[in-house]
């Protein structure tokens, strides 16, 4: 990839006054001996929260705290300023008569964004503000940018995303969104490892691309001169550790989709598999409505919640339905009743859908119906299970209903949250589907799965009857922090560069 060409040195004009007032001010500090970037370290005895949360036990007391300088007010020989650290912000209380001459027109100087240390004593203020009254105040990092306007709220979408670095530290709700998503990962982890999981860790070059319905990126690895792809699902690694003997295994890593991107999709995201021996799709369904509700309770301290104004509760059991039963609620359309195909085509144009393929089964065109008709109407949470063998490959057949798959995904208000099977363990079988979906790709349909041999292999040894899911950690966490889009749980989502 062509990089850009590289300035040694940003020109006078390229800099606005602004700018250029705090590279002179960092200038001089250099020229006197005094770089703040030659500051190794500093020892924090205490946060924000810590003395504010404990000013009965601290007061009068030495703290060392340290953050970005978020605000200054100069009255004279005393000033204050508020700083901001990963916890939060606390008032600090500067006398020139405290800290010396000096150490007071250096702190006169500092601009809002610097990095400063703090010494002094806990105290509260006459309007009883808990405040660090200061000692020593010592600069750690000159910031060469001043901050947003309005900095308390940056709200260009774009920038916020671009910029995230400035962003978390001017939008406390921000911050508290990605402490949230932490906890959140914190807490599947320790959910599932209480229960006896293991996690694994699985290749993200393949040299197929299987395991999901997606278009994947392709990149080229030179020392073996092939292509490999970069992994659009976890689940046929995860499986082959089912075959090997491990009984309970997840993994929760990114997955790259080479997909449009909306307010729910980016083409790199984070994911949780999972897959037990020995159970099946009823066993996911329990672990699902677990997992959300636990990490529900656990960052909101409720499970009942409220997203984009529509009231939900998470408490288990979820609701049940079948996909052909929910199609049929909202237009009236039996698609399993038809016989033909030339039936199915029919009663598809008969509810408004578009068909051109007059190959295509009531199989194919059931999911079809769902997608335009019903998932933007499913508030939830709802399991809706049965899908056509067409669009699940993996998943194995329920006996008493040809055609249909043992299989669930989750929605709520209207978008899909996980994805569930019982898995299909015969190889013979899986093979067939994996020509099928093989025959579909030369067709023209880039999201068909390719057939990988050495899961089919691995099957032939043997795999027990397993239970998996994969739930989508991305919107999981916009769920439960009630957030707009994917790009505001996600650190740096893809952006396109401002250049091109």
């Amino acid at each position: 990839m062509e990089q850009p060409p590289i300035s040694q040195e940003l020109t006078q004009e390229q800099l606005s006054e602004l700018l250029q007032i705090r590279r002179d001010k960092l200038a001089a500090l250099k020229a006197e001996g005094r770089d703040p970037y030659q500051q190794l370290s500093f020892d924090q005895s205490h946060h924000s929260v810590d003395v504010l949360k404990n000013f009965d036990t601290l007061e009068g007391k030495v703290v060392r705290v340290a953050g970005r300088m978020m605000s200054k007010r100069i009255m004279g020989k005393a000033s204050f300023a508020h700083i901001l650290d990963s916890e939060g912000d606390i008032q600090v209380y500067v006398k020139r008569d405290e800290v010396g001459d000096l150490s007071y027109a250096d702190f006169k100087s500092f601009d809002i964004g610097d990095i400063i240390g703090v010494v002094g004593t806990v105290f509260k203020t006459r309007t009883e503000e808990v405040s660090v009254h200061a000692t020593e105040v010592i600069l750690l990092s000159k910031a060469l940018r001043p901050l947003p306007e309005k900095f308390h709220g940056l709200k260009d979408p774009e920038l916020r995303y671009r910029q995230r670095y400035v962003d978390l530290f001017v939008n406390t709700e921000v911050r508290d969104a990605f402490k949230k998503r932490s906890a959140i990962i914190a807490g599947i982890r320790n959910r599932l490892n209480d229960q006896g999981f293991m996690e694994v860790e699985t290749p993200v070059l393949n040299t197929t691309a299987s395991g999901a319905s997606a278009r994947p990126f392709v990149t080229h690895h030179n020392t073996l001169d092939i292509d490999m792809y970069l992994r659009i699902a976890t689940e046929l690694h995860l499986k082959m550790c089912i075959v090997g003997g491990f009984e309970k295994v997840y993994e929760i890593g990114r997955l790259f989709r080479n997909e449009g991107m909306d307010p729910t999709h980016n083409p790199e995201f984070t994911t949780i598999e999972l897959y037990q021996a020995y159970t099946d799709l009823r066993g996911m369904m329990a672990i699902c409505e677990d997992l959300f509700s636990y990490c529900c309770k656990l960052v909101n301290g409720t499970t009942k919640i409220s997203y984009h104004g529509q009231e939900l509760d998470l408490t288990a059991p979820f609701e049940r339905m079948a996909m052909n039963d929910a199609v049929k609620k909202y237009t009236g359309a039996d698609f399993m009743a038809c016989e033909t195909n030339e039936e199915a085509i029919a009663l598809a144009k008969s509810i408004g859908l578009d068909i051109t393929d007059k190959s295509a089964t009531k199989g194919k065109l059931l999911p079809i119906a769902f997608d335009a008709f019903v998932e933007d109407k499913l508030v939830g949470p709802v399991f809706i299970t049965e899908y056509p063998v067409e669009n699940s490959p993996l998943t194995k057949a329920i006996p008493s209903k040809p055609g249909l798959t043992d299989r669930f995904e989750l929605f709520i208000c209207g978008h899909e949250y996980g994805n569930a099977y019982s898995e299909l363990n015969d190889p013979i079988v899986q093979r067939e589907r994996f020509i099928q979906q093989a025959m579909e790709r030369q067709k023209g349909d880039d999201e068909a799965m390719m057939i990988d041999e050495d899961f089919c292999t691995s099957l032939e040894y043997g795999m027990p009857p397993t239970g998996g899911i994969g739930i989508g950690i991305d919107r999981m966490v916009m769920l439960l922090t009630d957030s707009a889009s994917i790009r505001d749980v996600l650190l740096f989502p893809t952006m396109k560069p401002v250049d091109r």
